[in-house]
């Protein structure tokens, strides 16, 4: 190979070119020829690598090797072959010329410490698509952990490439970033503080990807669709994207509703406000009129039963309904709703079910709460039963005579 290198040098100097311009002029030539066999092999490489893993692909029933291909493994790992041919050829290539043979080589040390961190990124990637692809990993803040892993890689490989520079050894850049930790400290707080916050969240299981957030100081109230280092991604339900800095999720406060999504039910807390002026006893017609009630039947009959009994034993004067024990409207209609809500297929019988009054309003009426859990956690389907169910409950207040309560506009609203 060493005679047949001058082969070009031998050429231009019969052709009584400036013995300058003749080692420039071989060294192009050379370089043109090592460049363009370095770039085919990188094809040929490429092809090959890459039908390998696909041939495999096809056989293997792990979608691993799949990921590998999308990670771009074959086309990282197909730049190594042209690294080694450069190293090998550059006795050949580069002649008369240390100098140039010593930028030669640190150029290519650098390139081979760049393609190996382009490498391990490719694995890494592939490792996160595998491990996502995992029912036991979906909801875990793995890409917080593969960008650690990234840093130290890109690190390291930095820190190589200057002591390739420079010629000093690695422990004297490492000695040297001992110096300035506390200036590296800062300048990666945000890194650092994101890192202990996912170990955090991840440890004590504080949020996972599909987990519905709520926290208000961000203006976040959606789908958890991403946790990395430095921030949590949440899709709201307007199909916005709040970005909230990883750490502040443990600094902070924040609602989760995962415990809703894996509770018996979610909950119902809505309230019908009752006109005050149509709340009364009920009379004699008013409680055979009722009885025709079928869910409610059964209780007037015991209740009104009971009532009179103990009328009766303590001698009240019933003259005036106001003496002694009376059924109320509104009581009967507080049963009708906790019958109605009991006996619904689609409230839990296994949480709470009550309808209770709360303090009347300032602008008049009693609230009439009722309070379940339904059995359609899933937004819309949640909504259209909340729905259903005060559609029914508003249309049977005429049957208990009672109003809801309204303001009206002319006198109320000038007193507001």
């Amino acid at each position: 190979m060493e005679n047949y290198r001058y082969f070009f040098i031998e050429l231009l100097n019969r052709q009584d070119i400036n013995p300058r311009l003749v080692w420039w002029i071989d060294f192009l030539i050379i370089s043109s020829l090592v460049l363009g066999t370095s770039f085919l092999l990188v094809t040929l490489s490429r092809l090959i690598i890459s039908g390998f893993f696909k041939k495999i692909a096809k056989s293997t029933k792990t979608h691993l090797d799949d990921y590998l291909l999308s990670s771009k493994f074959p086309l990282y790992f197909s730049w190594v072959i042209p690294y080694f041919f450069l190293l090998w050829v550059i006795p050949f290539w580069i002649i008369d010329s240390p100098y140039t043979i010593s930028i030669i080589i640190t150029l290519l040390n650098i390139y081979g410490v760049i393609v190996t961190i382009l490498i391990f990124r490719s694995i890494l990637q592939t490792l996160r698509s595998f491990l996502f692809s995992l029912d036991s990993f979906k909801d875990k803040p793995i890409d917080s952990y593969i960008q650690v892993f990234m840093l130290l890689i890109w690190a390291i490989g930095i820190i190589i490439i200057f002591s390739i520079v420079t010629g000093k050894e690695v422990g004297y850049f490492l000695t040297a970033m001992g110096a300035i930790s506390a200036v590296l400290l800062l300048i990666f707080k945000d890194t650092i503080l994101g890192f202990v916050a996912s170990i955090q969240i991840a440890a004590n299981d504080l949020v996972r990807i599909g987990d519905w957030v709520t926290m208000e100081k961000y203006g976040a109230d959606g789908d958890v669709i991403e946790i990395n280092l430095s921030t949590v991604k949440v899709q709201n339900f307007d199909k916005t994207i709040t970005t909230i800095p990883t750490y502040n999720l443990i600094s902070d406060s924040f609602k989760n509703w995962r415990g809703m999504a894996e509770s018996a039910g979610r909950r119902i807390k809505r309230s019908i406000i009752i006109r005050t002026s149509s709340i009364r006893f009920l009379e004699g017609d008013d409680i055979e009129r009722l009885k025709n009630i079928e869910r409610i039947s059964t209780y007037i009959i015991e209740k009104n039963s009971e009532i009179k009994k103990d009328n009766e034993t303590k001698k009240i004067n019933k003259v005036l309904a106001i003496n002694g024990r009376n059924l109320t409207n509104l009581g009967v209609y507080r049963e009708y709703v906790e019958t109605y809500l009991n006996t619904h297929n689609k409230i839990s019988n296994q949480l709470t079910v009550m309808c209770r009054q709360l303090t009347p309003t300032q602008y008049g009426g009693i609230p009439l709460e009722i309070y379940a859990f339904s059995t359609e956690k899933e937004w819309i389907s949640y909504e259209h039963l909340i729905a259903d169910i005060f559609d029914h409950l508003l249309s049977s207040l005429s049957y208990f005579s009672l109003e809801s309560f309204e303001l009206e506009n002319s006198k109320n609203l000038k007193e507001l």
